[in-house]
């Protein structure tokens, strides 16, 4: 029995003593890596330092956006022995006070970070200064600042606190701009502090520079104009844009209200001025729509330049259309160029008829309308273009004349500039080249063209330098005239569609006004829209009166900078009477 129980005995053992070869294999060849891997990382740290975003400037160098480090001084309470004497000697290289040094470190409910000061610009000798004291640390981040302010937020954007982008260009070209962090390693004690620097895996990669087309001159002259003019007429909003019309460049983009981007707070932000009118806000364009169509009429054979029409002294009436009339007098036999100029309802909504649905929203669609323009900025929307199978004889009748479309303001000025381009589409584009590596490498960005002509170039500058010089020398539009260069556009007074209920609001409007200059070779286009002037105030309230002496304004400052050669024309005509480009009081 007992000879039995000493082998049963010993076999334990010898399994026993398997079992713990077979354990220590295990650990020591099998797990070899595992627990190396596992005790390298309790006895190393990783560092990983955030590189420099790239800077975003205008098409003449200027800074819209850039980033510079700044110093947080922190204290390591726990590790702070003679709090008073560290106090003592850390206000003596920074300049603050030893009991407000005291207060930070002892009122920190974190024992190993307590922020003295942020945000500080330290110098080298500052540096080591600080280095010296026990329990006292350096954190350095990078901060971004744009000298331009609210003048060009909607453009440039903002990041977060992470110094990713949000919106503008700071989130269209995110990766360019952000670059790539890099990645050290260090041995540190049980305390996680660093005993020695390990190993450097990649260094820090800064962000790609941008050039916009942008030019903060003409960004400055178009906020200031705008801005004077929307306070001046108690306005909602506001949205302006200069362009090139041969290329699509965007010189100038300006949308009202604005806000700071370099402080976000609540107190001093309301989160709608964060959107970008000028490419989220669609809305009933009203008159300055009228040349597309009246365009795309002529270019189809539908009306001729010379064709005249009746425009029924003030009322037009039918059955399925309704009744239509104009803002101020009603007028008879009108050519094509005239019913621009008096911007009449009745006369483009007979064009209308002339076409018929299929061929006006033909028309519409080529001219980029109903379709984002892929403009390289965030947040843009399509605007709405009813397929013209469900157009109805109303459609037809009031679509000529801006009624029944939504449309945004970049739509509206890359259309116009189709016409001050003799015809031929463009692309609008801010983002002009990329520069990598420290400047030695230059990436140019070439938006996609269009690629052909939407209209003729005899159509289009007819259109240009006949139909809308007469708006701006006897029409609607004669408070856009300047004395030097001969001016080109249309006015436009649209009603804003109710957002809940059919029908309109009918006191307030979208003062609006397009064009350019000089018309006999176009340098610029301009477009300006005002939401809902105060009418209360007495001072009008109609894209003649309240867009058309901004668009002379920017067009006045702009020519003028950009050294455009100017000649002595004829003074305009003086009308005092109140401008014809509302919609019709039906």
């Amino acid at each position: 029995m007992h000879k039995k129980f000493a082998i049963f005995l010993l076999i334990l053992i010898i399994l026993g003593f398997l079992g713990v070869v077979a354990r220590c294999f295990y650990l020591q060849d099998y797990k070899a890596d595992y627990y190396y891997q596992s005790s390298q990382r309790s006895q190393k740290a990783t560092f990983l330092e955030k590189s420099r975003r790239g800077a975003i400037l205008d098409c003449r160098g200027r800074i819209l956006a850039a980033s510079y480090k700044v110093d947080t001084v922190f204290a390591e309470p726990q590790v702070i022995t003679d709090l008073k004497e560290t106090a003592k000697a850390l206000s003596d290289i920074i300049g603050v006070s030893p009991s407000e040094i005291s207060k930070s470190v002892l009122t920190s409910r974190n024992t190993g970070y307590a922020p003295i000061i942020s945000d500080a610009k330290l110098t080298d000798t500052q540096r080591k200064e600080i280095l010296k004291l026990h329990g006292i640390g350096i954190e350095s981040k990078w901060k971004r600042f744009y000298p331009l302010g609210s003048v060009a937020a909607h453009v440039v954007g903002f990041v977060g606190t992470d110094e990713e982008g949000l919106a503008g260009l700071e989130l269209k070209y995110n990766a360019e701009l952000s670059g790539t962090a890099g990645k050290s390693t260090f041995f540190a004690d049980a305390a996680r502090r660093p005993v020695r620097l390990g190993l450097c895996e990649s260094f820090a990669q800064d962000g790609s520079d941008m050039i916009l087309t942008l030019d903060s001159t003409i960004q400055e002259f178009t906020h200031a104009a705008l801005l004077k003019q929307m306070n001046e007429f108690q306005a909602e909003s506001a949205v302006a844009l200069v362009m090139n019309p041969y290329t699509g460049a965007v010189l100038s983009l300006v949308s009202l209200p604005s806000f700071d981007p370099a402080d976000l707070s609540k107190v001093k932000v309301n989160e709608k001025n964060l959107g970008n009118h000028a490419l989220s806000d669609p809305y009933e364009p009203g008159s300055i729509f009228k040349p597309f169509v009246a365009a795309w009429a002529i270019e189809t054979g539908s009306v001729g330049r010379n064709t005249t029409i009746y425009c029924e002294n003030g009322s037009y009436s039918g059955h399925g259309f309704g009744t239509i009339g104009e803002y101020r007098n009603g007028y008879g036999n009108l050519k094509i160029a005239e019913i621009l100029s008096h911007s009449s309802n009745i006369g483009m909504a007979k064009i209308g008829q002339k076409m018929g649905a299929k061929k006006t929203y033909e028309g519409i669609k080529l001219f980029g309308f109903g379709r984002k323009t892929d403009i390289d900025l965030p947040g843009e929307e399509p605007g709405v273009v009813w397929n013209y199978e469900k157009w109805t004889g109303y459609s037809v009748a009031r679509v000529p004349f801006g009624h029944e479309v939504s449309v945004t303001a970049m739509q509206m000025a890359c259309a116009f500039c189709t016409l001050a381009n003799n015809g031929k589409g463009i692309k609008p584009h801010l983002a002009l080249a990329i520069i990598s590596d420290a400047g030695e490498k230059v990436k140019r960005i070439d938006p996609a063209q269009t690629g052909g002509f939407i209209i003729s170039d005899k159509t289009a500058k007819w259109m240009v330098r006949d139909a809308l010089v007469l708006v701006v020398t006897d029409g609607t539009g004669k408070k856009a005239a300047l004395e030097k260069w001969q001016v080109f556009g249309k006015t436009g007074t649209a009603n804003i569609a109710h957002s809940d209920t059919r029908g309109y609001d009918e006191q307030n409007y979208v003062a609006s006004f397009i064009g350019g200059a000089p018309a006999e070779k176009p340098a610029v286009i301009v477009l300006v829209s005002i939401r809902k002037p105060n009418k209360r105030l007495g001072k009008g309230y109609t894209g003649g009166s309240v867009a058309a002496p901004v668009a002379a304004e920017i067009l006045q400052n702009t020519l003028t900078y950009m050294k455009i050669p100017g000649k002595e024309l004829p003074p305009a005509k003086v009308d005092n009477a109140k401008n014809s480009d509302a919609p019709p009081a039906d």
